[in-house]
């Protein structure tokens, strides 16, 4: 990240802050991806109750992201809608 070696207590403290939550918010982006992906597995094999189960757990996955911060609410919102669509239509 810093490329120069920072003197400030206070940048350094910030750049050890910034590492931190880059690491969560990637662990929360990846989690998301990856309940998206089951969803969109499920679909793919037709199976309505797996379906539907991964449906609301995805959709769980997702609000938590949003509720953190790492998902704008409105794309968590554009993110479940779609998939709502999708899994119905199946």
């Amino acid at each position: 990240m810093a490329t120069v070696p920072a003197k400030k207590l206070s940048v350094l403290k910030r750049v050890r802050q910034t590492k931190k939550r880059t690491m969560r918010n990637r662990a929360v982006r990846t989690t998301v991806k990856t309940y998206i992906k089951k969803l969109h597995e499920a679909i793919a094999s037709g199976d309505k109750e797996v379906v539907k189960s991964a449906l609301r757990k995805a959709i769980s996955v997702i609000s938590t992201a949003a509720s953190k911060g790492v998902l704008h609410r409105n794309t968590a919102s554009r993110y479940i809608s779609r998939l709502s669509k999708r899994a119905n239509a199946a």
